[in-house]
């Protein structure tokens, strides 16, 4: 059975490599919404220069390096995502999995 010490320990980074992935979904619809905002309204101000295509390409540069940062693939919940996160890294560590309860 593994150290009860170890095992809080890494269900905390589990929960924040989550809360990561999470967080890049956020800033992803964020950057979606903003985005075709500037691009409507520049359509309907100033439809002969497309100047949204400027912050679309410096966010996208910042979405791109987010994306990169933290993701792995979440499926399901959050919750079946920390646990999934746990059993990685406890294979890692060498710690056997425990049962879930």
């Amino acid at each position: 059975m593994p150290d009860p010490k170890t095992e809080q320990e890494l269900r905390k980074l589990a929960e924040r490599r989550v809360d990561a992935r999470i967080g890049f979904r956020v800033h992803a619809t964020v950057f979606v919404l903003v985005n075709t905002g500037l691009a409507t309204l520049n359509f309907f101000t100033s439809p002969h220069v497309w100047w949204f295509l400027w912050p679309l390409f410096g966010w996208g540069i910042g979405l791109a390096t987010h994306a990169w940062a933290v993701y792995g693939g979440m499926e399901g919940s959050r919750d079946d995502a920390v646990e999934k996160e746990l059993e990685r890294l406890r294979s890692r560590s060498g710690s056997a999995p425990s049962a879930r309860g």
